[in-house]
């Protein structure tokens, strides 16, 4: 099977299903915080490498783990003087309440750490809106919250079927894929919206 991408870990974990749709179905749609995504990955997605106290910063550095069947790009990795690496994303707007981005960025971790064979304890997220890192330690549940996420991306892949919406429905109003998803129209069952139309069509041909 094919490696898995890591920006599908955030999509995962957000929705499984916008997930599905995404890299699966290959759909997408833009809307403005995807747009402004786009602009705030502009200056990582040049590449390079410098050192800042004693720190080296690589911008899109690659990102593959065998074991996870993972790979992508890292916005940014700091490596301190002992080699150990800091990973670090950007994201628009601010902190959010779900997990989605802790796990892309645990990801990242768990990739550094079967690259470098070093531990890679924490790592930051860095929101355009409050222009702040916020630190993520990379503690045992957000860890299981990320490979769970890899193993349920593997299973959809393997089984090619785009799973059903997520059952919180707070999650699809900010979503880009809401006219493709059609979230309300997936929930229904087929066969009450079969019955309903059989009951419709008798009562169209009734004398």
């Amino acid at each position: 099977m094919e490696p898995i991408p890591l920006s599908a870990i955030q999509h995962a974990v957000y929705c499984l299903r916008q997930a599905a749709l995404i890299h699966l179905e290959r759909l997408w749609a833009e809307n403005r915080f995807t747009a402004e995504g786009d602009v705030l990955h502009t200056v990582a997605d040049k590449g390079g490498s410098r050192r800042i106290k004693g720190a080296r910063r690589v911008l899109s550095l690659p990102l593959g783990s065998a074991r996870l069947n993972l790979s992508g790009v890292a916005d940014l990795v700091e490596f301190g003087p002992d080699g150990t690496a800091f990973p670090v994303e950007y994201k628009r707007g601010k902190p959010k309440l779900h997990r989605a981005d802790e796990a892309q960025l645990c990801a990242q971790a768990l990739c550094l750490e079967e690259m470098t064979g070093r531990p890679v304890p924490e790592g930051a997220l860095f929101y355009a809106e409050t222009r702040r890192r916020v630190i993520v330690p990379f503690d045992a549940d957000l860890r299981a919250l990320t490979e769970a996420a890899v193993v349920d991306l593997a299973r959809v892949f393997a089984a090619e079927e785009t799973p059903p919406p997520t059952l919180q429905k707070s999650r699809c109003r900010a979503c880009s894929l809401l006219d493709l998803c059609r979230p309300e129209a997936c929930g229904r069952p087929a066969r009450a919206w079969r019955d309903r139309a059989v009951a419709r069509a008798l009562e169209d041909t009734d004398p």
